[in-house]
């Protein structure tokens, strides 16, 4: 039974030995890599050869991979590794896999061309200041074998256990049944359009109502549809961890409880996963690094034997080989069938599982869950901020060397707080003299931890950090981004790049899947999201038809209600009497979604004052967990109250309460964002780009919440309820046109506002 495998992934099973060790990072980003490589590349003559494919075979085993770079006049092969700060930092382990790298490729290269031996170099190319470092050898063509012969010998145990898992895996998903005895309405037609999707190779935009059961039904055509479209891997990203609880607990049931042999693992963030957060990521600081790749075999070969690698479950077998979990996690995610975790997986500018499917060929179906939040999500994966009071504290503890590269940031940064006096400034691009600061600042701070290999003070290390983001996004800034300053208090200002069209940094992300496909109950419009995100010009759309029925919900307009800003003070006394009435109409539990906190904190005040036997609660400004389920638990089958929270937060989205513990809502506000100078330049942005400047940036994110939110009373076909919308504007035809096609709004409370 053949297997194949990428000539990076076969060294990185079998040539990899000793420490964990993570002291001479922050390396370059992925896209930094790719840059760094094209540089290195361009310096050599006119006759190199750039990205060499190569492949050859060892019994069943077919190795694949692309070559940096080869020059026939020096009959020399280069291997190009790019870094960050001093060469001697890289660990010996590191080179020991570089140069298994470049031995295999020297093998594959022989033989393609009959050479008796060849010249090998390994290029370590430092991204920050452009210099190379050359390590050479010269290897005769038996030797070259001999090596590889080694490594597939090795690496063949695991690749036909490997082989034979994908057979069984696929000829089980072929066959796959739905789990139960039928499909709910509207869930067979997402199924559908997702199966078409990955059958065909095109992505996805599927704005499916709340209630159908989203995560089972996009799963289930996927896992089906593994076999014919050849999918190595799917990858389920959730913008949040009940969203990828959702996801896990769907795998278990269609996987029939682990009968099918499917592994699915779900990825935890390092700093919830780490054992150890007061320890460094290093042998001499960390048990769990230290050896790490010398017990990562045993590891590996326990946590392959589970079909479900939870958190939890990851934990048990790493602790048990005592390796570390965050990064046993990273080496399943090679090896796992199904992959769960946050949208910065293979979205963001490091994305972890995006880096793996490119090096490794994968073909891929990405399901994004709760895919509103993508625009959002994206344009923070694409922005960077400093702020100056942080700057002034990383100085104060630093080690004098570092002490006075920051300072020469302090007097850059005073140059462009001279050039922009304003209290917000946009500026034409970063400013060139404050960037050459930084770079000078994060290689110092680099060549000092080289040296003084021990943690960073934490003030200094957040601030290095935050450069080295600003720094990266500079390098690609243009159309799609926005660099301005701001102004706080006497002495500080803030300079962000600030990301608006996330596109072209996500364009790649999903021309590389075989299928993405984006899931909501709001989508639309369709163009937003395509608009914004970079998706394909050959995206499909679908708009799953509701299960639910005008007559389950009464939907209300309070047109006689202005909750505009500098109408609040009036708006107050009539939506406080508005939930009363509809209370005593009918008493039960409820939710009532403001603006702000201070919008809400003054409509509650006005409740309790004139309603006192209205039972009402209300979210508190940074809660906790265990505060937020308290919250929630307060809306129990027989309960009755009002709920007070803010729109766009925890309660707006992502929780279920169906039945009778939510038998309504009112939502005070369109949700618009504030209106402030940053959103007035996103929205001039948007009307530059698209034409629509104020639908892009203030309309249709704040409907999304509304209906979101509006989204939490009907969540099966039993429930009933009723929903008001409190303020004049949702009685115009733009705003009604983005309200889901099944509701009836009651037009007889539409009025003009006062």
């Amino acid at each position: 039974m053949s297997y194949t495998v990428a000539v990076r992934a076969l060294c990185e099973f079998t040539a990899k030995q000793g420490d964990l060790d993570l002291r001479f990072t922050p390396s370059p980003t992925a896209q930094e890599g790719i840059a760094g490589h094209a540089v290195v590349q361009a310096r050599r003559g006119g006759n190199y050869q750039a990205e060499v494919s190569l492949s050859g075979d060892w019994g069943e085993l077919h190795v694949r991979g692309r070559a940096d770079g080869y020059d026939p006049d020096q009959n020399l092969l280069e291997e190009i590794k790019t870094h960050r700060g001093k060469f001697s930092a890289i660990p010996d382990n590191h080179r020991h896999l570089h140069w298994a790298q470049v031995r295999v490729y020297g093998h594959l290269l022989c033989q393609k061309l009959g050479l008796a031996q060849v010249n090998l170099a390994l290029v370590y190319y430092d991204i920050g200041s452009g210099h190379e470092t050359v390590l050479r050898e010269t290897q005769d063509a038996a030797s070259l074998s001999a090596f590889f012969v080694q490594l597939c010998d090795r690496f063949s145990s695991w690749a036909a256990q490997e082989a034979a898992h994908r057979a069984a895996r696929d000829a089980a998903l072929g066959a796959l049944r739905f789990p139960h005895a039928d499909f709910r309405p509207g869930q067979r037609e997402l199924a559908e359009n997702i199966y078409r999707a990955n059958t065909s190779g095109r992505c996805l935009l599927a704005q499916a109502p709340t209630g159908i059961g989203k995560t089972v039904g996009s799963l289930f055509p996927v896992l089906k549809a593994m076999p014919s479209a050849r999918l190595d891997k799917v990858f389920f990203l959730a913008a949040k961890t009940p969203g990828r609880r959702l996801a896990l607990d769907a795998a278990a049931t269609l996987s029939a409880g682990g009968t099918i042999p499917l592994r699915v693992l779900e990825l935890t963030a390092r700093d919830k996963a780490c054992e150890h957060p007061d320890k460094a990521c290093h042998g001499d600081a960390c048990p769990l690094a230290k050896g790490f790749y010398d017990r990562l075999p045993a590891a590996r070969s326990a946590a392959a034997q589970l079909s479900n690698l939870d958190r939890e479950g990851l934990r048990e077998v790493a602790l048990a080989h005592n390796v570390c979990p965050y990064y046993l996690g990273s080496e399943m995610a090679r090896w796992a069938d199904l992959v769960v975790g946050d949208y910065n997986y293979y979205f963001d500018g490091g994305a972890m599982l995006y880096a793996l499917a490119l090096a490794n060929g994968w073909r891929t179906s990405v399901l994004v869950d709760e895919a509103h939040n993508m625009v959002s999500r994206a344009r923070s994966m694409y922005s960077a901020e400093l702020d100056r009071a942080n700057l002034r504290v990383a100085r104060a503890n630093a080690p004098e060397l570092v002490k006075k590269a920051l300072e020469r940031v302090g007097r850059a940064w005073t140059g462009v707080d001279k050039d922009a006096p304003a209290p917000y400034q946009v500026l034409d691009k970063p400013p060139e003299k404050l960037l050459d600061a930084l770079q000078n600042a994060t290689s110092t701070v680099n060549d000092f931890l080289a040296d003084f290999p021990g943690p960073l003070d934490p003030d200094l290390q957040r601030f290095h950090f935050d450069a080295l983001g600003f720094l990266r996004l500079a390098e690609s800034f243009g159309e799609h981004s926005l660099c301005d300053l701001g102004r706080h208090g006497v002495r500080d200002s803030t300079i962000s790049i600030r990301n608006v069209v996330p596109a072209p940094f996500l364009a790649p992300r999903f021309a590389l899947a075989g299928s993405v496909t984006l899931f909501s109950a709001t989508l639309s419009p369709w163009h937003y999201f395509c608009d914004l995100l970079g998706m394909p010009a050959d995206t499909a759309w679908a708009d799953v038809a509701s299960p639910f029925t005008a007559s389950q919900l009464e939907v209300h307009v309070a047109g006689g209600i202005s909750t505009r800003y500098q109408h609040r003070a009036a708006s107050l006394a009539p939506i406080a009497d508005l939930v009363a009435r509809q209370y005593a109409d009918r008493e039960g539990n409820y939710l009532a979604f403001f603006s702000s906190f201070d919008y809400l904190e003054q409509v509650l005040a006005q409740l309790r004052e004139r309603h006192p036997q209205v039972p009402a609660w209300r979210q508190e400004r940074r809660m906790s967990e265990l505060e937020r389920a308290a919250f929630l638990e307060r809306f129990t089958l027989k309960g009755r109250g009002v709920g007070f929270a803010v729109l766009g937060g925890s309660f707006g989205e992502g929780i279920d309460l169906p039945g009778t513990r939510l038998i309504g809502a009112f939502v005070a506000t369109l949700g618009l964002p504030q209106v402030n100078p940053v959103n007035e330049q996103l929205r001039e942005r948007m009307q530059a780009m698209f034409g629509a400047g104020y639908d892009y940036t203030y309309l249709y994110p704040g409907m999304q919440k509304v209906v979101q939110a509006a989204g939490r009373v009907i969540r099966t076909e039993d429930d009933r309820g009723v929903v008001w919308l409190i303020d004049d504007r949702f009685g115009k035809p733009d705003v009604r046109g983005l309200l889901p096609a099944w509701w009836d709004v009651d037009k007889r409370f539409i009025a003009s506002s006062p």
